[in-house]
């Protein structure tokens, strides 16, 4: 048997169609399963990149080296504050102590019947 542009192939219609519909669905089938791997691929580097940033974010942050929340700066204003009002507080305290006593020193000298300036 010779094959030449005229060789003429005869296939029942029916081997015709079922071999349509089968290249069909194997090309429908290999382009699903392409993307469901593009899809994986790309849940996996999202998934790596949030495993990476996590373990910076684990590592920088208790060394402060990426900054602090709102609550943490407000929590600092107020112990700078309350240890502004303390060290106030405490000069108030001596100078009220210092009166104090010199108060008691002026009642003891009075019931001596000292006179003091």
């Amino acid at each position: 048997m010779e094959l030449d542009e005229n060789t003429g192939v005869t296939i029942p219609v029916r081997n015709l169609i079922a071999m349509i519909v089968f290249t069909a669905v194997s090309t429908m089938a290999y382009f699903g399963i392409q993307e469901r791997l593009n899809s994986l691929e790309h849940a996996i580097d999202k998934i790596q990149s949030d495993i990476d940033q996590n373990s910076e974010f684990r590592i920088k942050w208790p060394r402060g080296e990426l900054g602090s929340l709102p609550d943490d700066a407000r929590q600092d204003m107020l112990i700078e504050y309350m240890l502004d009002r303390q060290d106030k507080d405490t000069e108030h305290y001596e100078e009220l102590l210092d009166a104090i006593t010199n108060v008691r020193l002026r009642l003891a000298a009075l019931e001596k019947g000292v006179e003091v300036k």
